[in-house]
């Protein structure tokens, strides 16, 4: 009589040893989170006696990996990469850390090509983005916050992310708390995200707190754009109103254009005002022309103003983010949750 052979044994050794040669020549790729604790993960870490304000600030930075016909999303480990990241971030920095701490990670962000492909394509990408945003959000909060408040604030997708942070973490009334104030900045905020997540709440003015505030800049005429291709939320960094009230060049207390290393290049005082548009909710920018303004980027069309939300009222956010921190710290009713 025959023996029985044993099949299983030789299978799995088989399947063992493909494994091991697939790792080995890249054909299987083993996706792996970043590690926060590592201060060489974050753009900007205080630590120590480099805290030394009473507020925090989690800045996420917008998008500066174009991508390749074959990666959509951006190497942390490439120090190139990493350089432009960390002055698309300079960029914005001293808008915020005169009054507040300066945390800033890197993140496996989405690249620009990202942003021309369908939903079903690109959302892996952005969900890497913001598995890293959530990660580092709550490492920050563990180990870094010590129960100061502190405010959320981006560009971009930056502020894309940190939208999504807002609707998935902010009901929970502890977290809420200690929320200054949210700049999503460059960004679509709808009436459907209000209605789908009740606990959000828009500004009203120029010293609430708790609160989104968001704006997109735009020459009058835009009827669609891609971060806006219909309606948006948002407030006028100028006057502070939600209505249509125009914002004079007067009222404007300086544009400032800057570099990487987040020096001030240029800087106009009353350089244009801006209203909010009443249908499509975007901010129309009176005083300067696509022309002086181009897009840059050709994924935006002539009169989307989106790369300078922040230059263009540069004075006004740095004024308001104190406002807005002073007004926190001052009064205790305004230490109630995001509700």
């Amino acid at each position: 009589m025959k023996k029985r052979m044993n099949r299983s044994a030789p299978t799995a050794i088989l399947t063992v040893f493909l494994i091991i040669t697939m790792l080995l020549y890249g054909c299987v790729q083993q996706p792996t989170g970043v590690d926060y604790t590592k201060s060489e993960n974050w753009a900007y870490l205080p630590l120590g006696e480099t805290v030394t304000k009473n507020c925090d600030v989690f800045f996420v930075a917008p998008t500066v990996y174009l991508g390749t016909d074959t990666s959509h999303s951006m190497d942390i480990g490439d120090e190139e990469t990493k350089a432009q990241f960390l002055g698309a971030t300079n960029m914005e920095k001293s808008l915020y850390d005169g009054e507040a701490n300066f945390f800033a990670p890197y993140y496996r962000q989405a690249a620009l090509n990202a942003y021309t492909m369908n939903a079903s394509e690109s959302d892996q990408y952005f969900n890497l983005a913001y598995e890293d945003v959530s990660q580092a959000f709550d490492l920050y909060m563990k180990d870094y916050n010590n129960g100061r408040p502190f405010i959320l604030a981006g560009f971009s997708q930056g502020s894309e992310m940190l939208l999504r942070l807002l609707e998935e973490k902010f009901d929970d009334p502890t977290l809420s708390g200690q929320l200054v104030a949210a700049y999503i900045i460059g960004w679509r905020v709808t009436p459907e995200d209000l209605i789908n997540y009740p606990f959000l709440k828009m500004a009203q003015n120029s010293g609430d707190t708790g609160v989104i505030i968001s704006f997109n800049s735009e020459a009058e005429g835009i009827q669609t754009s891609l971060i806006v291709p219909d309606k948006t939320l948002g407030i006028n960094p100028l006057n502070w109103k939600t209505d249509s009230t125009p914002a004079f060049a007067s009222e404007n207390n300086g544009a400032v254009f800057t570099d990487y290393s987040g020096g001030v290049v240029k800087e106009v005082p009353n350089l244009t005002g801006a209203y909010l548009d009443s249908i499509r909710g975007t901010l129309r920018v009176t005083d300067v022309t696509p022309a002086d303004f181009p897009p840059v980027l050709d994924i935006f069309q002539n009169g989307v103003y989106h790369l300078y939300d922040y230059q263009f009222f540069y004075r006004n956010l740095q004024a308001n983010v104190k406002e807005r921190i002073d007004n926190f710290l001052s009064d205790p009713v305004l230490l109630e949750p995001l509700t």
